[in-house]
């Protein structure tokens, strides 16, 4: 819950991770109605030209980092601690669900919103999961919780579109199509050339009776066969990695890799692909064939390999307050250090369409941001404060 209703403050005298160059040893943040006013060094400092009425707050030997992203959960779509009751994460039926909107399922009084943003989590990808070839559309929210219209900051962020096995399971089950990797394939591709000859009857049909018959499914697609909503495909083997490069490639999508599990065993072909992934999760178990060749040191050497590479927990399969947990592990499975902390931080703010707003410490950006006092990719550190659009959200004891 937010607890501080100040609107202008300063903190002084803290270090200061911007995440879009060196880090300031010795800096200041000035932070007026959500939005970061000033930032720099203290040799830069004027105190002389803050708003009145500001409070100004020594921060010596405290560390200042910007709100972490996670770029793919589902927190909201399955409440936590629930059965069937609070899951609304898959609408299995039918495997194309284009139309389906994550805002409409998300539950923002989830406990676990409070628990990302008091692991300084501030922002969260969620929506759909992957039971369908195509799920729906994917929001970008905040964590303050709550009403989820507050807590929107990108919708639609992407179309959900998922390969491999889960499709296969679940309509294996249902004793209907898609059982096999071709059907999946086939299903997308009829949707969005269907989607293309829908969009093109609208744009050529002169009078209102010309227009074909309203179709959700089309309408959610349109932006995506015009490159202007990107799709998160949901692939963990080599094989449905580039099923969806395929797939993206003939259609002309914008498109990332969510999870690509194997991606670390392909990354030089990959990366000439120009692909983009979502790597994660990588704290967890090899809890089906499809993560047999799961490695935590999967993100480092995607990274390496030149991918843009963010990292994600697939909450709740890996809970949302051990982002920053695991970016450490990474770091300590060979990932250079900087590039897992912009792996939460900037890294998915750019590959959202959202690091106008937030992902790094820059003037007129939204003031997210934690203190620490203490490095937030180990194991032990912990939050002093986390402020989301300049309100402070959580507060230690010891701040």
């Amino acid at each position: 819950m937010v607890t501080n209703a100040v609107t202008t403050f300063t903190f002084t005298h803290v270090w200061i991770y911007t995440a879009e160059g060196q880090p300031i040893p010795d800096g200041f943040l000035t932070v007026r109605d959500g939005i970061i006013a000033a930032l720099g060094d203290m040799a830069d400092y004027h105190p002389d030209r803050l708003p009145q009425n500001g409070v100004v707050t020594d921060l010596r030997g405290r560390r200042l980092y910007p709100g972490f992203i996670d770029a793919h959960t589902h927190v909201g779509m399955w409440d936590d601690g629930l059965g069937f009751e609070g899951d609304d994460g898959n609408e299995i039926g039918e495997p194309v669900t284009a139309a389906l909107r994550a805002i409409d399922a998300v539950n923002g009084f989830d406990r676990c919103f409070e628990e990302a943003h008091n692991a300084g989590v501030t922002t969260v990808v969620t929506g759909p999961g992957s039971a369908n070839p195509i799920g729906g559309m994917m929001a970008a929210v905040k964590t303050t919780g709550g009403r989820v219209d507050h807590m929107i900051l990108k919708f639609p962020v992407s179309m959900k579109m998922a390969l491999g096995e889960n499709p296969k399971t679940v309509y294996h089950q249902r004793d209907e199509t898609p059982v096999t990797r071709m059907a999946t394939a086939r299903i997308i591709r009829e949707a969005l050339i269907k989607a293309q000859r829908y969009a093109k009857a609208l744009d050529e049909a002169e009078e209102e009776s010309d227009k074909p018959d309203y179709d959700a499914d089309c309408e959610a697609l349109i932006p995506v066969i015009r490159g202007e909503l990107p799709v998160h495909f949901h692939a963990h083997r080599r094989d449905d990695i580039f099923t969806a490069v395929r797939i993206a490639e003939e259609f002309g999508l914008d498109y990332i890799i969510v999870h690509g599990t194997e991606g670390h065993l392909c990354a030089e072909e990959l990366a000439a692909c120009g692909a983009k992934v979502f790597s994660g999760p990588l704290l967890s178990d090899r809890s089906k064939p499809e993560l047999s060749n799961l490695s935590p040191a999967a993100a480092g050497i995607l990274d390496r390999a030149g991918i843009p590479t963010a990292l994600v927990t697939d909450h709740p399969v890996i809970p949302i307050q051990y982002l920053p947990v695991c970016a450490g592990l990474m770091v300590r499975e060979g990932m250079d250090y900087d590039s897992a902390l912009r792996g939460i931080t900037i890294r998915p703010a750019q590959l959202l369409g959202i690091d106008d707003r937030v992902g790094s410490l820059r003037v007129g950006k939204d003031a997210d941001f934690s203190v620490f006092d203490a490095d937030p990719l180990t194991l032990a550190a912990k939050p002093l404060a986390v402020y989301i659009d300049g309100r402070e959200v959580y507060h230690d004891a010891r701040f």
